[in-house]
């Protein structure tokens, strides 16, 4: 191998060294970013001001591009021609649409999962929603939301179907900062844990019509109380109070 070879390698090394480097960075970004819209941190209707989360999360714009993307993708953020990106705004006919695929992709997937699921997995289901009752009572809201989701995640994997468990996957991505909303009712919170333990219940005795209703009734629930919580009037005094994200 000659010199000119080996400085080219050297070269298309760092390079590959760069892309993967920024990469894990934009990955990490997206999630730190996700997260904030999700919790209401970058509200709907936020201008992402680059140089200031440049800034707040330690990164150059190339990586924060690539997680705005992602995040564009999964319709929480909204590019603008020659203008500041924003949060995307959470419309509820989109809503409507969306809530009525997960019920039909969750429904299907309990049905199937009271068939396939093993006693090892149920028994998992268990543990998980008993450990969803006491963060109820605790009222420590985003832990409970995040075991929320993970039992919605082992619903759909109990059905043994990988295409039908990737499509919930990327789903969820675009309804998880509505199922953060519903939380804002805290009636809702202990409907949905009594509608999880109806759901397991059903399982159990592998009844899969009785869970497929179930579910899709705590889906539509879920929807209904998000569509109340948007038409609670909002406040408005008239002037200009769109958030930033440098505000954060």
């Amino acid at each position: 191998m000659t010199m000119d070879s080996n400085a080219t390698s050297a070269v298309d090394a760092a390079s590959h060294r760069r892309r993967i480097q920024s990469t894990s960075l934009a990955q990490e970004a997206y999630q730190v970013l996700q997260q904030m819209i999700v919790h209401g941190e970058l509200p709907p209707g936020a201008r992402i001001v680059e140089p200031a989360l440049c800034e707040q999360l330690g990164i150059s714009r190339t990586p924060l591009r690539e997680a705005l993307s992602m995040l564009a993708s999964d319709g929480l953020v909204t590019p603008r021609r020659n203008r500041n990106a924003m949060v995307s705004l959470i419309d509820p006919q989109e809503l409507e649409h969306l809530f009525e695929v997960e019920a039909g992709i969750e429904s299907l997937a309990v049905s199937l999962a009271a068939e396939r699921m093993t006693k090892t997995e149920l028994k998992q289901l268990e543990t998980l929603q008993e450990q969803l009752e006491k963060l109820l009572e605790k009222g420590d809201r985003d832990a409970y939301f995040a075991l929320n989701q993970r039992i919605h995640g082992l619903l759909v994997a109990g059905a043994k179907n990988p295409v039908l468990e990737e499509t919930h996957r990327r789903l969820l991505g675009r309804l998880e900062r509505a199922r953060y909303l519903a939380l804002d009712r805290i009636g809702r919170w202990s409907e949905s844990t009594d509608e999880h333990r109806a759901i397991l219940e059903a399982l159990k005795t592998r009844d899969g019509e009785r869970a497929r209703q179930l579910l899709s009734d705590h889906v539509r629930h879920t929807g209904d109380a998000i569509a109340a919580i948007n038409r609670e009037p909002k406040g408005n005094d008239g002037n200009d109070n769109t958030p930033q994200a440098s505000d954060t």
